[in-house]
C-alpha cells in the first residue's frame, strides 16, 4: 500500500487560498519529496461556490482571484498521479471525455471507446480543446488550419478532441 501514489490535499482558510501558510507549504513540500501530488483547497469557499449558479460562481471566483473551482485542479493532479490523459470526442448530440494512459497510441485510445474502432482504425482527425475555446467552433478550427490528421503512430495528447475514422 505504501508504494501507491498519494494525492495530498491541504485545506486552507479563506485568507490563504493561494496556500502560502507554513502548514500548506509543508504539505506541498512533503508531497514533492514523496513523489506525490498536492492541491490547495479552501473547503469553505468550495462549498459556497458549489451552491451558486454559473454566473454567480464565476463572479465569486474572479473576485477571489481564482480561475476555477478546486475540482479542476484535483482532477488534473489525479490524472498526473495516475499517469492518465484525457481526450474528447464530440458529435452533434454528445461530447464525452475519455481517460486513457498517458502517451497511448491513437488506435489504443480508440479502443477505449469500442474495440471495433481500434480494430478498424484508419486515422484520427485531431485538434486541441484550447483551440476550440480560443477559436470558437470546429468549422473555424478547420478554416484556421488547426485540424491535424494523425495516423496509427500518433500518441494522443492530453486535451485532444478526436474524430476517429475506421472501417470494420
Amino acid at each position: 500500500m505504501t508504494a501507491k501514489p498519494v494525492l495530498y490535499v491541504a485545506n486552507v482558510s479563506e485568507d490563504d487560498i493561494s496556500g502560502q501558510s507554513t502548514a500548506a507549504s509543508a504539505v506541498t513540500l512533503h508531497a514533492k519529496n514523496c513523489g506525490g501530488e498536492s492541491v490547495i483547497v479552501c473547503a469553505k469557499i468550495e462549498s459556497e461556490v458549489a451552491e451558486l449558479d454559473e454566473a454567480d460562481r464565476d463572479e465569486m471566483l474572479d473576485s477571489m482571484g481564482l480561475s476555477e473551482p478546486a475540482v479542476g485542479s484535483l482532477a488534473r493532479a489525479l490524472n498526473i498521479l495516475l499517469g492518465l490523459s484525457t481526450f474528447y470526442t464530440a458529435g452533434d448530440k454528445e461530447i464525452r471525455a475519455w481517460s486513457v494512459p498517458r502517451e497511448v497510441s491513437a488506435p489504443k485510445a480508440a479502443g477505449a471507446i469500442h474495440s471495433d474502432i481500434e480494430r478498424g482504425f484508419i486515422r484520427a482527425e485531431c485538434y486541441h480543446v484550447d483551440d476550440l475555446f480560443d477559436i470558437g467552433s470546429e468549422k473555424a478550427i478547420k478554416e484556421a488550419g488547426k485540424l491535424r490528421v494523425e495516423g496509427k503512430a500518433y500518441n494522443l495528447q492530453d486535451g485532444d478532441v478526436v474524430h476517429f475514422l475506421f472501417n470494420v
